[in-house]
């Protein structure tokens, strides 16, 4: 196949040269003051829940992996930008259905995106929109609405993520987001507590969830200072390590 080299060329200066929304300038000071450019060579380690995960995500390439033990010996999950992989003390399952892959799949993949937030909110399938500023326990913060194209979206492309960016700090204090996996249904998340490690900011989460799985995410803020949702789980990164690779 002839590649014209050129057009290839002139569009990369076009991409380059198109001004940056307001909305993804906002994104852009969250993800430099949350870690900037130390994500992008950053090997990230910790454990959630019964599970060690290992993160990596640079602009070109990624890998997640998994690892815990259960009945049937050592486990770990790998997904890349291959595909996804399970070994049982070092061997492959190659017999896993379609299904499974794409459960255990989104399930790695769900750590590493929250884990890592906001980087990742650059990611060519995201669409940004600033829906305005706002208030929230008296700190201002501009909201960022974020959905995702379906080229390249991911298998769960249509979700639908708010974003209260604080106006001073740059920090991502609070989320709420919808899901079409598992039934479905909304989620309200703010952080109770962070820590920078190698330059990186890492925050964990108060889950909550409203009474009625179909509440609009839009109406989750107003439930929220209502004291109207239930505190369903906390997300907590433990035993974090950061090593920065070339």
């Amino acid at each position: 196949m002839k590649i014209n080299y050129l057009v290839v060329f002139s569009l990369s200066i076009l991409i380059a040269c198109t001004p940056r929304t307001e909305a993804e300038k906002i994104v852009d000071e969250a993800i430099e003051a949350h870690g900037g450019k130390r994500y992008e060579s950053a090997r990230v380690d910790f454990d959630f829940r019964d599970y060690r995960y290992q993160i990596f995500k640079s602009p070109s390439r990624f890998e997640y992996s998994r690892e815990f033990a259960d009945s049937t010996g050592q486990v770990r999950d790998l997904l890349n930008n291959d595909g996804f992989k399970r070994t049982v003390n070092g061997v492959v399952i190659d017999t896993l259905t379609e299904e499974r892959i794409g459960s255990f799949s989104r399930s790695v993949n769900s750590v590493a995106y929250f884990a890592l937030l906001p980087y990742g909110l650059n990611d060519a399938a995201v669409i940004k929109d600033l829906l305005g500023e706002t208030t929230l326990k008296g700190e201002p913060y501009d909201l960022i609405k974020v959905t995702f194209q379906q080229e390249g979206g991911g298998d769960d492309f249509d979700d639908e993520f708010l974003y209260w960016i604080h106006k001073e700090t740059h920090f991502v204090d609070y989320m709420a987001y919808s899901y079409h996996t598992d039934g479905g249904g909304v989620r309200f998340r703010e952080v109770s507590s962070a820590q920078t490690v190698e330059g990186i900011r890492f925050q964990n989460y108060l889950n909550y969830k409203p009474e009625n799985k179909d509440t609009p995410v839009e109406k989750l803020k107003s439930l929220y200072e209502q004291g109207k949702l239930e505190l369903l789980s906390e997300i907590n990164l433990e035993n974090i390590q950061v090593e920065m690779v070339k």
